[in-house]
This record gives structure tokens, sequence and C-alpha cells, in this order.
């Protein structure tokens, strides 16, 4: 435990931005398909008064939820922000008039996409902004291009003083190279969970160099995880899926950082009590075979 009260402790990502390992994913507060209005606007408020209670001092987002949702939600509910508090934003895509995800790295577009979260959030300066590369045709594989105009380009905005740190989001080991060629990274947002663990050696190369890993999908995204395997242990364990799974990532590696989302304060403290359960070196084994 640590003074937060988080189970799961902290991770330095940077010097002066040490974050817990339980954040929040915002990208459940806009609508349906992360497109639209907030469903139940009082809740999501609540809910993002409650993470800053509970000692939260994580909170991903991305100005494209909604579009804008999130961000105003977030500024409404938060602002003026806690000085603990620390908001990592993405960009590299926008919603266009049918809810899709097309790419937008062109560096104007990146500029853009930098002032619009920097006023709907009410900061002068970002945490942490994540540039996304992938996407595909499943909205989350690698597609492997080069990162180095946009990343050159939030480069230069992090020396104007609009950006603190910079990380990379859906992104292949050399992408990761690439970007670290230009300027440091001290995040990686990729696609992980434990049913889908195509990262695993990359985890433990960003743990080696002390750079935060966040899976998103954590508990499969769109499509909820589903094993007998997860069943039975959650089961013996008097816990749920959902929870073990998150569970298990915090052991996976130290440098994991969990950004569950949900619009509801209940569901909110159940996932944070669920960072709190222990696994077993034999739970650990049978939930490694999941993606054996």
């Amino acid at each position: 435990m640590t003074d937060s009260g988080l189970p799961g402790g902290t991770f330095t990502m940077a010097k002066g931005l040490t974050v817990t390992r339980v954040g929040y994913g915002a990208m459940q507060l806009a609508g349906p398909g992360v497109f639209g209005a907030v469903r139940d606007h009082d809740e999501a408020i609540a809910v993002l008064r409650e993470v800053v209670e509970l000692g939260i001092t994580h909170i991903d987002t991305s100005d494209y939820y909604g579009p804008r949702v999130t961000n105003l939600l977030i500024k409404e509910a938060l602002y003026p922000y806690p000085e603990s508090l620390h908001i990592v934003t993405k960009v590299g895509a926008y919603r266009d008039f049918r809810g899709g995800w097309p790419h937008a790295r062109k560096p104007e577009q990146l500029r853009h996409a930098i002032h619009d979260n920097l006023i709907n959030l009410g900061l002068d300066a970002i945490d942490v902004v994540n540039l996304r590369m992938g996407g595909g045709e499943d909205g989350h594989s690698l597609v492997h291009d080069s990162l180095a105009e946009p990343f050159e380009e939030l480069a230069r905005m992090q020396q104007e003083g609009l950006i603190k740190h910079l990380g990379i989001s859906t992104v292949s080991a050399a992408q990761i190279a690439e970007a670290q060629s230009i300027a440091p990274v001290v995040c990686i947002q990729n696609h992980y969970n434990v049913a889908h663990r195509g990262d695993d050696e990359l985890i433990d190369s960003m743990a080696a160099q002390g750079i935060a890993y966040v899976p998103y999908f954590p508990l499969g995204g769109f499509s909820p995880l589903q094993s007998d395997i997860l069943n039975s242990v959650a089961e013996r364990l008097g816990s749920t899926p959902h929870a073990v799974a998150q569970a298990w990532l915090l052991q996976r590696s130290p440098n994991i950082l969990l950004i569950s989302g949900t619009s509801s304060v209940a569901h909110l403290r159940e996932n944070v009590a669920a960072a709190g359960i222990k696994l077993s070196d034999d739970d650990v084994a049978e939930l490694n075979s999941i993606a054996s």
C-alpha cells in the first residue's frame, strides 16, 4: 500500500512524475462507441471526483474521446487540479462524423490537437502526450510506419513548454527505438492483457529501461475477456474475472500501470479494491496458460 491508500504502489515515469500504478481511463465517460455526449452527466462528474478522493493520481484521456466530451468533464469536475494529479492524453487520430478514428498525424494536425487538449482541459502544459501510431482495420493493430515526422513535431512542442513528457501508443520495438532517437519516451500504451500477450518481451525491455507500460484493453476492451481458466481462478478466490485480470497485470511487471475505465462510482471502487488481490504462484502459472 502507498500513502494514497491504493494497492499496487507507485511508478516514477520521470523526474517529478510519480503516479499511482492504479490509474483511471476516462474513455468510457463518452457516449456509446466513445462517441457523443455523456450518458449520465452527474454520475460522470461523481466518478471523476471519486477518482481523486480515492487517491488515484493518473487519469488517461484524449480530446478525441467524444470528441471533447471526456476532457470537458475532467475540467468541470476537477479544475483547479490537485497538484498530485497527472493527466495523460493522446493525439494522432480524430473522430469523423460516423464515429471512425482516421489518422491525424501531420504536424499541423498534431499542433491543433495539442491546443484543443490544452483548452478543453484548462491546462498550460500537458503532463504526458502519447502519439498514437497504430490502428489498422481492427483499430488497435500495429502499422509499421515511420513516426519520425509526427514525433519530432511533438518534441518541438515539448521544447516550447506545451508538453512535459512524451509517450507513444500502438507501436513496435522498432518504432520505440526510432522515437527514443528523437526524444525521451516515458511510457508505452499497447494492447495487452492476460489473454493477449504479444508484448511480453517488450514489457520486460521497457521495465529494464524504467519506462512505463500502460496496457489498453486490460479487460478485453470492446470484447470482454472470456476464459474458463480465468473464471475458475476467480471463483476459487471468491472474486470476479475482471478483478483477477487486473491483479495479474499488476503482478506481471512493476512498470505496468492500469487505466481501467468505468462510468460508475460503484464499479470504480470495485476496480480499486480488485487491484489489492494477491495471486499465488500457482494462480499466476494457471493464468499464464491462457495465452499458451
